[in-house]
């Protein structure tokens, strides 16, 4: 026996039935972002779908991070043009 011989690694792959599932309770507004830190973290969660739920979380922290800059920047330039907000109709 050669108990040197590299350990398989070998996952099966997830099922399409598997993947419709993960896209239908990722669109599920807040238990999908719960759902995908789970499935970033836990052990047990497939190699594919890990890594999908952290592609997933980088690109909704980039999304955040790029809607607070448009914000932050449209906020900026309605108050530095001179303007109070009762002159736009708010009170």
């Amino acid at each position: 026996m050669n108990y040197n011989a590299p350990q398989s690694n070998y996952q099966p792959p997830i099922s399409v039935g598997d993947w419709i599932i993960t896209l239908i309770v990722t669109s599920i507004p807040f238990i999908g972002f719960i759902m995908l830190i789970v499935w970033a973290v836990d052990k047990n969660t497939p190699e594919s779908k890990a890594n999908y739920a952290k592609a997933a979380l980088i690109v909704y922290a980039i999304a955040v991070v790029l809607t607070f800059l448009f914000i932050s920047l449209v906020g900026f330039s309605f108050f530095s043009s001179g303007h109070r907000a009762s002159d736009f109709g708010f009170s």
